[in-house]
């Protein structure tokens, strides 16, 4: 599955999830719930690009 990088650096890597804020691992970017945010900014999912797997 593909991971998505934050401008801030932060990588979502579906394989861990985000298990602190409800994303479960495996889940895939698709599925991460539209009000979720990085963890480490608060930046929206759709700042986030595609940064292959």
């Amino acid at each position: 599955m593909d991971k998505w990088e934050c401008p801030c650096g932060y990588v979502y890597d579906p394989a861990e999830g985000d298990l602190e804020h409800g994303v479960n691992p495996g889940t895939a970017w698709d599925d991460v719930p539209g009000d979720w945010v990085c963890p480490k900014c608060g930046a929206e999912k759709e700042y986030f690009e595609k940064v292959g797997e």
